[in-house]
């Protein structure tokens, strides 16, 4: 594993401290799984501006909702 020097506030070397307590091994795995959720939050953030994205162009595009509406006539209901 790579290691990498950074700095932290004092408010995040308390956090740090408390790693034990916190239910992680060593202070790297609880940095490691912060910037792991940080990931994941970012991720969920992209794929919400996306299907905003989608939403808003398919509000505007007449075409496309009936080409939607098109193909799920024959669907069961």
């Amino acid at each position: 594993m790579q290691q990498a020097k950074i700095s932290f506030d004092e408010k995040h070397i308390k956090i740090l401290n408390k790693y034990k307590e916190l239910g992680f091994k060593d202070k790297s795995s609880l940095v490691r799984s912060a910037i792991d959720d940080f990931i994941k939050s970012v991720e969920k953030q992209k794929l919400a501006n996306s299907a905003k994205l989608y939403a808003e162009i398919y509000k505007e595009d007449s075409e496309l909702r009936d080409l939607t509406n098109s193909a799920i006539e024959d669907w069961p209901k």
